[in-house]
């Protein structure tokens, strides 16, 4: 038997004005990104021509992107922020599934006072000063690992895993250690197969976190060659010296890219993996957002 819905002239009225204001809000959102992508690969002759606004340009031209990969700045920066995703995400996924797994246990002796210290972290941090000298004198400055080590485990995101873990069924890891299995064992065979939404959730939280890493890496790196992408973007926009030092290194890209077009062109190289990336594991991020949820 199958349900007909019947809407009436306001329902159809609601629906067109919903779509109406979601078309118009995604259109907004995603004009200044196209408008980035458009000035990066649109001559500076017609960029003049047209008061320096183009919508649709005539003529295409990946100088600015030549430019930028014919550096040693900007290759260098993307591999060091392309490192610190990759491994940062897959020590940051195990420290935090380490810890919540036997934290979601009700038996655990002492669990209470974890949590409670967990949590406190939650309103209270060390600072920016004492964080900065337990860097230094553990010797991470000019490290990558400086970038990855102190945001090891998120509280936020580690609650959000504990409750996955929580309710998941206690009968199905029971009968796997019924069978045989420790606890570890239970974790690689049983649970962490269930997890993947959670997984590919806390996955996508700390991949554009690190992905984006700024702050850390201004505030522990002084050496340029260990700049992290967005800090060599933060550069090109505060300090035009460093356009056109890419700029000498093309003399050909001189008469057609400002330095303005160079740092759209970076824009783009900055954004572009993660708006890649994301259609991949959406299906799985919508699922563990609401199974992993914390609830009341």
């Amino acid at each position: 038997m199958s349900l007909v819905v019947i809407k009436t002239k306001t329902d159809r009225a609601l629906d067109i004005l919903l779509y109406t204001v979601l078309t118009l809000a995604s259109l907004v959102t995603l004009f200044p990104f196209y408008y980035v992508i458009i000035m990066s690969v649109t001559p500076i002759i017609e960029v003049l021509k047209n008061g320096g606004f183009v919508l649709m340009p005539t003529t295409f031209t990946l100088v600015a992107y030549k430019a930028i990969f014919q550096s040693a700045l900007v290759p260098r920066a993307l591999q060091i922020t392309a490192i610190i995703t990759i491994v940062g995400t897959a020590c940051n996924l195990l420290v935090t599934t380490l810890l919540a797994y036997p934290l979601s246990k009700k038996w655990l002796p002492g669990r209470n006072i974890v949590l409670m210290m967990i949590v406190f972290t939650l309103i209270f941090t060390g600072g920016m000063i004492p964080t900065y000298l337990v860097v230094k004198q553990t010797g991470l400055l000019n490290s990558i690992w400086a970038l990855i080590i102190p945001s090891v485990v998120s509280t936020f995101n580690l609650l959000i895993m504990k409750s996955f873990f929580e309710s998941l069924s206690e009968e199905i890891q029971d009968a796997a250690k019924i069978d045989g299995c420790n606890d570890m064992q239970a974790l690689y065979h049983i649970v962490l197969p269930l997890c993947k939404p959670i997984l590919a959730t806390l996955m996508l939280f700390y991949g554009v976190t690190h992905w984006n890493e700024f702050f850390n890496g201004i505030m522990y790196m002084s050496d340029p060659k260990n700049y992290p992408l967005q800090v060599v973007l933060r550069n090109m926009l505060q300090q035009p010296q460093i356009s056109q030092e890419l700029l000498a290194l093309n003399p050909e890209a001189r008469v057609e890219l400002p330095p303005e077009t160079l740092r759209m062109a970076l824009v783009v190289v900055s954004t572009l993996p993660m708006l890649v990336i994301y259609p991949f594991i959406q299906k799985h991020f919508t699922k563990g957002m609401m199974l992993g949820a914390i609830k009341g």
